[in-house]
């Protein structure tokens, strides 16, 4: 029984009886709980990490004036920071970064109620992010790095004569990245006496933490139906860029910029 075709495979898929049905979801369910359990085990060892103390408190341009990090707490004792690729000479920002802060706005709220703060962070200057962050509908705060070596030091930007070598230094060792700029997504914490420490950042296929919308694809028969290219987010686009209607994988236009693979 053919049910509809896709990239994924699902044509031809089996379909069975109740009973066969409810052993095989039971099976999967045995291992979606190891998954859990795994996943809150690696959860428990990132929070066991050591830190390291910021020797700098570097400072971003922002919609109310120059702010320190440690301003961008906000009276929070922990930062989140998504390191928004968007360089200085672009138009605008990084399609798949967008569809990553496509899910903020509705997580910041919830954040702030665990003591979490949440922050974009650019090297565009800060009057290019705001011109694209009002044509995004976006509300979450988003300051520009321009003029400090943030991006770099986090190894998130990169200079041309790096680019020329053929590899740079992203997600913890040398890699083939195409671009001057690079996603990740890194956390801060601070004490009592307003000491900033850097406690974990991940890159690659890590920042797919803030991709909400991916975890609900996983769940369908097609799952995320990408094709079998270097960069998988080729089909992503700015939210209203989109057409109506979803053309076919087949149809999809290359584009994007991000092509990190972990």
């Amino acid at each position: 029984m053919t049910l509809f075709t896709s990239q994924a495979g699902t044509a031809d898929h089996p379909v069975v009886s109740d009973t066969r049905w409810l052993d095989a979801r039971r099976q999967l369910l045995a291992r979606e709980k190891e998954l859990t359990r795994l996943r809150d085990q690696v959860a428990r060892e990132r929070r066991a990490l050591p830190w390291r103390r910021l020797a700098s408190d570097y400072v971003f341009d922002t919609p109310e004036g120059r702010r320190t990090l440690a301003q961008l707490f906000d009276g929070r004792r922990q930062l989140v920071v998504q390191h928004f690729m968007f360089g200085p000479d672009w138009e605008q920002g990084c399609p798949s970064c967008s569809y990553m802060a496509d899910h903020s706005d509705g997580m910041t709220i919830h954040l702030a109620q665990r003591d979490i703060a949440f922050v974009a962070v650019s090297r565009a200057p800060l009057e290019q992010i705001e011109r694209f962050r009002r044509r995004m509908g976006w509300q979450f705060r988003w300051v520009s790095s321009h003029g400090s070596t943030f991006n770099r030091d986090f190894h998130v930007s990169f200079t041309p004569e790096e680019l020329a070598t053929g590899t740079v230094d992203y997600n913890y060792g040398p890699s083939a990245f195409p671009a001057e700029e690079a996603p990740g997504v890194s956390v801060f914490a601070r004490d009592d006496a307003g000491a900033v420490f850097h406690t974990y950042s991940t890159f690659g296929r890590g920042v797919e933490v803030m991709m909400g919308a991916y975890q609900l694809m996983d769940l369908t028969p097609k799952g995320r139906d990408e094709r079998d290219v270097p960069h998988k987010m080729e089909w992503v686009r700015h939210h209203d860029r989109y057409q109506p209607q979803p053309a076919a994988p087949a149809a999809r236009a290359a584009g994007g910029c991000c092509h990190a693979e972990t």
